[in-house]
């Protein structure tokens, strides 16, 4: 049986790139000054390599282009950039990142003939923040205890059925029934869930996404019938409820056959894909702590295995291979 190698999937990765600028460029005028020394598609894919080789340190990412002049080459490098440039450029590329995301998703959601188009499900998964706990007391009061050493100042505490309380940053997924990433967004673990979906609500209506299937932490009366009056359905579980007419309207949404199908569903459509990218970024123990600290970094990371993710399962659509396998890929670039 054959497979794809190394050279095929950053040629693929490369491709789809240059795609997606040439998609948000055709209506913009080309930018003012000389061109980057380093374009944003080399260092795009050289990061993401670099994420799945466990190589998070950008001293370390400087000192592996420099012992592999063949990575130089491969990349298109035409010098290699220094420490300082990995640094900044890392932290400035996360909100171009997400867009490419968005871009993947609607070719993602393309290839999916199997399933209806006009559903997406919903998630939020926490991270544990790098370094020590800044305990929410001392945080709210901006105190820092004496010897609290590699302390992550950006992140916040939100709780988890399965992890519990978690100091740390959330990741908010939106995929398609079979689990094909289609938004991704990172903010700290308290923005909540229900903040998280409204970030994406224009997006969806534009996409004309008719059933948003999420979890009882999106459950919330007046944002549903706010969205049903645009014809965005929010199939929740039901809890909480009090008020005569708000039990009988979620009662109407609760027993509607979308709700009982899609929520069956959702445990397969978008809860194992949490599991995928834990396997790409290496964040295995019980609170998925990260390897890099400070939000405009961690946006970066979660994102690009979040890009990573997509990549392979647009190759496997190619080359016939399982959906959801990701090991292979990440195998060839370890």
């Amino acid at each position: 049986m054959s497979y794809p190698d190394q050279r095929y999937y950053i040629t693929f990765f490369s491709k789809r790139y240059k795609d997606f600028e040439k998609s948000i460029n055709a209506n913009q005028s080309k930018p003012k000054g000389r061109p980057k020394v380093h374009p944003d598609s080399s260092l795009i894919i050289f990061f993401a390599i670099m994420l799945m080789r466990g190589i998070n340190r950008f001293k370390a990412q400087h000192a592996f282009l420099c012992e592999h002049p063949a990575w130089v080459k491969k990349l298109k490098f035409k010098s290699i950039p220094d420490r300082t440039t990995l640094s900044r450029r890392y932290k400035q590329l996360a909100p171009r990142i997400e867009q490419f995301v968005d871009y993947l998703g609607d070719l993602g959601a393309a290839l999916d003939t199997d399933t209806p188009r006009d559903v997406v499900f919903v998630d939020k998964s926490l991270y544990k923040a790098e370094g020590s706990v800044w305990h929410q007391k001392d945080r709210k009061e901006n105190h820092i205890p004496e010897g609290l050493r590699n302390l992550d100042t950006d992140a916040s505490w939100s709780t988890s059925k399965y992890r519990g309380w978690v100091y740390g940053y959330g990741l908010h997924l939106t995929t398609t029934a079979k689990g094909f990433p289609m938004f991704a967004n990172v903010w700290t673990a308290s923005v909540s869930e229900k903040t998280g979906l409204d970030q994406r609500t224009d997006a969806l209506l534009a996409r004309n996404i008719q059933y948003v299937v999420a979890d009882a932490g999106y459950t919330d009366f007046t944002r549903t019938q706010t969205l049903a009056k645009d014809g965005l359905f929010l199939l929740t579980p039901i809890t909480g409820a009090k008020a005569t007419e708000k039990v009988a309207y979620l009662k109407a949404i609760e027993t509607s056959p979308q709700l009982e199908t899609y929520q069956k569903q959702r445990k397969t459509a978008i809860e194992p894909v949490f599991n995928l990218l834990t396997d790409l970024t290496g964040t295995k123990n019980n609170q998925k702590q990260l390897p890099i600290s400070r939000l405009e970094n961690v946006r970066t990371f979660l994102i690009l295995a979040i890009v990573l993710l997509q990549i392979a399962m647009l190759v496997n659509s190619i080359w016939n291979r399982p959906h959801r396998e990701v090991s292979r890929m990440k195998t060839l670039f370890q």
